[in-house]
């Protein structure tokens, strides 16, 4: 399983670097506003900022909502960096862009999927990712994970390529049943991963070695 982190914040970026066990980043207009950055160049610049700490792949959205705009909003960011993923809302014109942009080889991750039928179509459209919204819809009463498992089901009856990114991760136990489910990818808050460290027997059997070669040292 992919470990993302989703966040603009450059700091937790780089914590979760630094662990040696991140594989890439999501990040969005809301997330991107919440660390102050604004106006198009400083957006743009902060996906090139994002690109040089992480390896692996950076999704970044566009905020059209028709296919020229899209078409025209994803080439401008893929010349960003060649770590950059397109990220295209599932509506009608998304699909379409994300075929367009699969065609020519440019990754790409079709977002705010909360259906197997959505799933379903980003893969006919050769989508690299796919981005189904566990926490949100946990939040409306829905059983995010069980979508996990159609979209599973579904891709494995097919082979299709298209990676289940799991998203809107709240906490351990999500990360945890979407690896059991055999999602790809979990993109969370950094206290997602760094929550899966914790286990109250490590510690008390940590501090108890110490005690002891303490004693004796």
């Amino acid at each position: 399983m992919k470990f993302f982190i989703d966040t603009a914040n450059l700091e937790q970026i780089k914590e979760a670097q630094d662990m040696g066990i991140l594989d890439g980043v999501t990040t969005n207009p809301s997330l991107m506003a919440k660390e102050g950055i604004t106006g198009t160049n400083n957006i743009l610049k902060h996906y090139v900022d994002i690109c040089n700490i992480v390896e692996g792949d950076v999704s970044a959205e566009v905020i059209s909502t028709d296919f020229e705009g899209m078409v025209r909003e994803g080439e401008a960011l893929a010349e960003l960096h060649d770590q950059i993923v397109i990220k295209l809302p599932m509506i009608k014109d998304g699909i379409k862009a994300c075929k367009y942009f699969s065609d020519k080889g440019i990754k790409t991750n079709v977002t705010l999927v909360f259906s197997p039928g959505q799933a379903l179509l980003a893969a006919k459209a050769g989508a690299t990712y796919v981005s189904p919204f566990i926490g949100r819809l946990d939040d409306i009463s829905t059983d995010g994970l069980n979508l996990i498992a159609e979209i599973r089901h579904i891709y494995d009856n097919y082979a299709f390529d298209t990676q289940i990114l799991a998203a809107s991760v709240r906490h351990t136990m999500h990360v945890i049943d979407c690896a059991k489910l055999g999602a790809d990818v979990m993109t969370g808050p950094l206290s997602s991963i760094t929550g899966l460290l914790k286990h109250p027997l490590t510690d008390a059997g940590l501090a108890k070695f110490l005690a002891d070669y303490n004693k004796g040292n």
